[in-house]
């Protein structure tokens, strides 16, 4: 074992309790993971994206001779794959983390730029790997052969606290479109329908269904082509501002409606 594995091994030691704090705070185990097939584009571009931002990190040390190695938690930590890996097959998350902390504490130690691309490439090999795990795991899913996975995610339950949480998905949807992931933004704007706005559809429509039928629109074609024609970020949030401010309409209806219903009672 060199010194880097294992300096490696004694940090992932000392720093598992605060990896699995990091995960839980900032990636959320959310119901993509209980429908993975639906997902795979999603999580084969963020692998992607995760090899290119690592990338990144190392190109930088190796031309300056210095890099913030912190980035390269905060990038694993943003993506959803990260989750998925997690709950379906945890050797594999580990030797990711392992190969994050490989390259980090190159970097750290101040080695020379070759023994940290050559951590690279270990990192890049395991985000592959688990890919191909998650695709497996997905084909398993479909056949019933894996147990659902309980996720961590608060759901909102009431209106009013549905709009909010669509709201803030939808600020999500800009910043990964902004991070040139449109199929995870694309993704992120198909479930928050299908797992948020249609849950309060029927409530609405009794009390402003001119206003469903506009968000239907946005969230099934107003948004979604403002993704796939590669517009401007500026035009992808003006779409979002837009039904931002007719989702607080639909809020202060809810909010009414309920406030009478309780006065009723």
């Amino acid at each position: 074992m060199n010194k880097i594995s294992k300096k490696v091994v004694v940090l992932l030691a000392v720093f598992s309790a605060t990896i699995s704090m990091k995960s839980n705070a900032n990636g959320e185990i959310s119901e993509h993971v209980n429908n993975l097939s639906a997902h795979l584009t999603e999580y084969a571009e963020e692998v992607t994206w995760l090899s290119d931002k690592f990338s990144g990190v190392v190109d930088e040390y190796s031309k300056k001779g210095k890099a913030d190695s912190d980035q390269l938690i905060e990038f694993w930590e943003e993506v959803d794959f990260h989750s998925a890996i997690e709950t379906q097959y945890v050797p594999v998350y580990a030797t990711i983390w392992q190969g994050i902390y490989g390259v980090k504490v190159a970097i750290d130690n101040g080695e020379k730029a070759a023994v940290v691309e050559a951590e690279l490439l270990k990192l890049k090999q395991a985000l592959w790997q688990g890919l191909g795990a998650v695709k497996l795991a997905a084909q398993y899913q479909q056949k019933g052969l894996v147990p659902k996975v309980m996720t961590t995610e608060q759901e909102p339950t009431t209106g009013p606290e549905v709009i909010d949480d669509i709201k803030k998905k939808l600020h999500r949807v800009v910043a990964k479109y902004a991070e040139k992931l449109t199929e995870v933004a694309t993704t992120l704007v198909h479930d928050t329908y299908l797992q948020r706005f249609e849950g309060i559809e029927g409530a609405l429509i009794e009390l402003d269904a001119e206003l469903v039928e506009d968000l239907e629109k946005d969230f099934n074609v107003t948004l979604p082509q403002a993704i796939s024609k590669n517009t401007s970020v500026d035009n992808v949030r003006a779409v979002v501002e837009t039904m931002q401010v007719k989702l607080d309409k639909a809020r202060s209806l809810l909010v009414k409606a309920e406030e009478s219903r309780k006065s009723v009672f």
